[in-house]
């Protein structure tokens, strides 16, 4: 395989792209600067690589809009059921239950990752930690496990997994090129594993600073605590039951009719905003109207802020594929898949590769691209890197895709960058700091033993 001008922007802008996020800079404008100049070599022409630019910007809007419109809609859900107070009404049955810290933790923990599965961690995060912290203290859990708890599940499993919202598993396997049930299907084994090990490694070490006396003094205080839960009318209680019903039969559905992906999210996104209309006009039919309109605006501006970024970084990853030819034209040499195939080929035929260098560097590159706090910037290069390697020594290109994903979705998504796991860390009263230093040698254990693991199944 003989490499173009075009092949060696796209490597050098890799390259660019993975120092910026090393530096902790935003890549967007590197990103842009790579379809430019992209744009000027296939077209020869600069209003030619401007046009490029914008329609390189539609092709990544056109793969993720499905994902922002189901990220945007389970949060106005969850905000119409924030309104009412059904979370309390959801939360009651663990108040009788939940009487030691190991409970606490994990009840908490369940509790995050099936809400993240449906409404997103961020907003998830918000209701779960504020029931659950006084309950967890009154239990002999301090609000540092409490805070590892939300995290862990939320943003880490939840959110790397992505089962339901599939919204992490359709960018990185739109840019390796495969079908998402590929990606959810065969990385199954490394989802599950890295999610046991970390959180068994986390929950070891809380135990062991708990038994030493780390926590005694805030734990002194525990039988002061007061556990508030609000009283709910008979609306919540009815929109509780509705909404668990819906989404029990959405599931159902799902696999009798084997609908996934798209489909799948469809089905979600459908039954998420008929759910919004009829909670709204059960709890205030004079004004339903305007609130479902309101809840619609917070979802989509939330999902908004979080892909914002992530489109002009997905566009320039989208290029390494067969999109690029919907952004510049029939561009590519005859029997080429894309950039990023004939990288991987190219690296075959003249670099010593194999398994282990190939799951070492996917997990690496996947950690580095999350050190910018978005889990989702990096998810596209996660999924390119794949591609190049699944085709340059010929190995499973899902089970790769799937090991980026969870090394950029557990690094930045929430668990390790500071500033991306703020939300857990302010509901629960806990330094961010703190809560990263915390979870770095639990991730670090599961990102070795996951890598292990991925060597050996690829």
């Amino acid at each position: 395989m003989v490499l173009t001008g075009a092949h060696y922007i796209y490597i050098i802008f890799m390259v660019i792209i993975l120092i910026s996020m090393i530096m902790k800079k935003e890549s967007v404008v590197p990103c842009i600067l790579g379809i430019f100049f992209l744009g000027l070599y296939f077209t020869n022409s600069f209003t030619g690589a401007l046009n490029g630019i914008f329609n390189s910007f539609v092709v990544a809007l056109n793969e993720l809009g499905g994902i922002i419109l189901i990220i945007g809609i389970m949060v106005a859900l969850s905000k119409a059921l924030e309104e009412i107070n059904a979370i309390n009404f959801m939360i009651r049955p663990f108040v009788k239950v939940i009487k030691k810290p190991v409970t606490a933790f994990f009840a908490a923990g369940i509790v995050m990752f099936i809400m993240s599965s449906f409404f997103w961690p961020s907003p998830a995060c918000a209701l779960v930690g504020a029931i659950f912290l006084p309950i967890a203290i009154r239990a002999g859990l301090p609000a540092m496990g409490l805070a590892v708890a939300i995290n862990l599940f939320g943003h880490g499993l939840a959110l790397s997994t992505d089962f339901i919202i599939q919204g992490a598993p359709a960018i990185t396997a739109g840019a390796a090129g495969i079908p998402v049930e590929s990606v959810i299907n065969q990385g199954m084994p490394l989802f599950w594993i890295m999610a046991i090990v970390t959180i068994s490694v986390s929950f070891y070490m809380l135990r062991k600073d708990m038994k030493n006396g780390m926590f005694d003094e805030e734990l002194a205080i525990s039988k002061e605590v007061e556990i508030e839960v609000k009283e709910v009318d008979l609306k919540a209680k009815i929109s509780v039951l509705v909404v668990g019903i819906a989404f029990i039969l959405d599931i159902v559905a799902m696999s009798m009719l084997d609908l996934k992906g798209g489909d799948a999210t469809a089905l979600l996104g459908g039954t998420a905003i008929s759910l919004l209309i009829f909670i709204n006009g059960l709890n205030n039919p004079k004004k339903s109207f305007d609130k479902v309109a309101e809840h619609v605006v917070h979802g989509l501006g939330f999902a908004i802020s979080i892909f914002g970024v992530i489109i002009p970084i997905a566009a320039f990853f989208y290029l390494g594929d067969v999109h690029v030819v919907t952004a510049f034209g029939e561009v590519l040499a005859p029997g080429s898949e894309g950039l990023l195939a004939d990288i991987g080929i190219a690296l075959s035929q003249s670099v010593p590769f194999n398994n282990v260098a190939a799951a070492s560097i996917e997990t690496v590159v996947g950690a580095i691209t999350g050190l910018d706090g978005s889990g989702f910037s990096g998810m596209s290069l996660a999924g390119s890197l794949a591609l190049v390697f699944g085709n340059a020594i010929n190995v499973n290109v899902a089970v790769l895709t799937a090991l980026g994903q969870i090394a950029a979705t557990w690094v930045g998504g929430g668990c390790l960058v500071p500033w991306s796991l703020v939300a857990a860390a302010a509901i629960c009263g806990v330094s961010p700091m703190e809560l990263a230093k915390r979870n770095f040698i639990p991730i670090m254990v599961g990102f070795v033993v996951t890598t292990i693991v991925a060597i050996f199944i690829i």
